[in-house]
């Protein structure tokens, strides 16, 4: 028997060989057999050098992705601490002009109660003009007060 190896369909053909020459037989078979098991250890390191790549590409895409996400995660706390700050200033502005307000609006009332009283003081003092106007048109001038 003869073999021959099929590099294209990775098979074997044996084939009859003269009945006299064995050795030459085994000879070819034991050639074959280790072309086969070289191409065999080829493909595996071929396969082995791709798988490699693979996970060496994976672990880039990784790298890079925990570090795409360490920046945006530094980012937002950024964020969320300015904003913070701001809503903490906001808070501080709010609480300074309402304590603003409500003092404005004590003095409003304050103002409001000087107001009446002035207003009061008035009424009491044209009344009291009115008194002393008409005594003084009774007693001094000995005059009737005009009807009104």
């Amino acid at each position: 028997m003869n073999a021959t190896f099929g590099s294209d369909d990775n098979l074997l053909s044996f084939t009859r060989s003269l009945p006299g020459d064995p050795g030459r037989t085994v000879l070819n078979l034991v050639f074959q057999a280790a072309e086969l098991f070289s191409g065999m250890e080829e493909q595996v390191r071929a396969t082995e050098a791709r798988a490699q790549s693979v996970c060496k590409s994976a672990v880039e895409r990784a790298q890079l992705a925990e570090r795409r996400l360490e920046v945006a995660e530094t980012a937002r706390r950024e964020v969320i601490n300015e904003a913070e700050r701001k809503l903490q200033d906001a808070s501080k502005a709010l609480t300074s002009a309402e304590a603003r307000i409500a003092a404005a609006e004590d003095k409003v009332t304050a103002l409001e109660f000087r107001a009446q009283s002035a207003e009061a003081q008035l009424h009491e003092a044209k009344q009291e003009l009115l008194k002393v106007e008409e005594a003084i048109r009774e007693r001094l001038l000995s005059e009737k007060p005009p009807s009104v």
